[in-house]
């Protein structure tokens, strides 16, 4: 097995690098909270992304997709 680079919240804060872009263009952005060492994601949604009718979507099928493909530790993505 290939040992990842990095620590855990060093990858998810890198994969979180990647998604902020696509967010930014619509008016939003995340914060990560805490990465959990069971690997569960806490994240803040803000700005245009904060209330928005699918913001469980873009969290769930976006934000944790795209976590879960790069740091397959992650196990879930929360919003607090």
């Amino acid at each position: 097995m290939i040992k990842e680079k990095g620590t855990l919240k060093e990858r998810v804060e890198a994969a979180l690098e990647k998604i902020k872009p696509a967010l930014q263009a619509d008016g939003g952005n995340v914060e990560l909270i805490e990465v959990t060492p069971e690997g569960i994601v806490k994240v803040k949604l803000t700005g245009a992304c904060y209330g928005c009718l699918m913001s469980q979507m873009t969290l769930k099928m976006g934000i944790g997709r795209s976590f879960k493909r790069e740091v397959p530790e992650v196990k879930d993505v929360v919003e607090v």
